[in-house]
């Protein structure tokens, strides 16, 4: 079994620096590094302090490539919907070289309406403008003397630079929370998959990996290639006791689940016919107690002997997985970051290997 280590910044200016914020997180990765985790991850996201410190997952990947000499480069997850392919093909590339060949790249379509809104682009578009980004990505970084005709963008006979580091091309990872569909499509070509499963119940995300592992069966990548790998996204907290971890992590699950609400209150009054259930997202996080956190096994939460048992549950549930740590949400201290993340590793971790 694999871990890493998920960003998702949860900051604000009038909270902490982003200078403050990147040296500590960058501190962690090389610890992490240290502790024998496989891969640290950060998202994509812009303009509020749900995910808005990480516009650009390349760059910080390339500086923490630098500081973490092992572990693996994860995009969790770059948007075609916002970036030229020309572009995104480049900066993804470069940071293959950069990392010396340890990028994976996770791929999602967005969600957030205000995003749509500031960069002027229809939600409507996003599964269409999602699709032709991969396909583009695809044919610049395995063709030379690309002519490209999409419904949202056109160049001809262009050769990206640099080219793949890994080849044919870095692994590819589509995020998938809510649709069916995305599922199958992403089995059916190949790709693995990153999940979240904190929001929605764990038997309905259980049915949607199933539908895609068979539907990465049914296309014979399992015979090429091996199974798809499942990277999934949970929030850790690791103490000495029960009663330290539940008490100590609650501040933090809180204050993460503010922000994700101040974000998803953007969905009220909005309706997309692409994003259909995202409409009652803020309802679904106000019912999202600490309570039911703790209960539903929606987070690794507890003392190492609790950890390894919910890693179980998790395991028996979804199949193996690839867990992928948030380990610093909610404005936590880099103290206990730290602490966290050396409990799991020296104590919990081996039991997994």
């Amino acid at each position: 079994m694999k871990f890493g280590i998920d960003y998702f910044p949860d900051a604000h200016p009038d909270q902490v620096s982003a200078r403050q914020y990147f040296e500590d997180v960058l501190d962690l990765a090389g610890y992490a590094d240290e502790l024998g985790y496989d891969s640290v991850k950060i998202v994509e996201h812009y303009f509020t302090s749900y995910g808005g410190y990480s516009p650009d997952p390349c760059l910080f990947l390339a500086a923490c490539s630098q500081r973490a000499p092992r572990m693996r480069m994860v995009t969790g997850a770059v948007l075609p919907v916002f970036n030229h392919p020309l572009k995104l093909a480049g900066q993804l590339t470069m940071l293959d070289a950069i990392s010396g060949g340890r990028l994976d790249v996770g791929v999602a379509r967005a969600f957030l309406p205000y995003e749509f809104d500031a960069f002027g682009i229809s939600m409507e578009e996003s599964r269409a403008r999602f699709e032709e980004g991969i396909e583009a990505l695809i044919r610049l970084w395995t063709e030379e003397n690309v002519t490209f005709e999409g419904k949202f963008h056109r160049f001809k006979n262009v050769t990206s630079l640099p080219r793949p580091t890994q080849r044919p091309h870095p692994p590819i990872w589509i995020a998938a929370v809510v649709s069916p569909e995305s599922f199958v499509w992403a089995g059916e070509r190949g790709y693995n998959m990153m999940v979240v499963p904190y929001l929605g119940e764990h038997h309905e995300l259980a049915d949607k990996l199933e539908l895609y592992r068979q539907a990465y069966r049914d296309h014979g990548h399992e015979d090429r290639r091996g199974p798809g790998e499942v990277m999934m996204v949970l929030h850790l907290y690791v103490a000495p006791t029960r009663a330290e971890a539940r008490e100590e992590c609650r501040a933090y699950m809180e204050q993460y689940l503010r922000n994700f609400r101040a974000s998803a209150k953007s969905w009220t009054g909005r309706q997309s016919g692409q994003y259909k259930p995202y409409s009652g997202l803020e309802q679904m996080l106000n019912d999202i107690t600490y309570a039911r956190v703790l209960d539903e096994t929606r987070a690794i939460i507890g003392d190492p002997d609790d950890v390894a048992e919910q890693l179980s549950y998790v395991r028996d549930t979804f199949g193996e997985v690839y867990p992928s740590f948030q380990v610093n949400f909610g404005m936590m201290e880099k103290a206990r970051a730290r602490r966290s993340i050396e409990l799991f590793a020296r104590q919990v971790m081996p039991r997994f290997r």
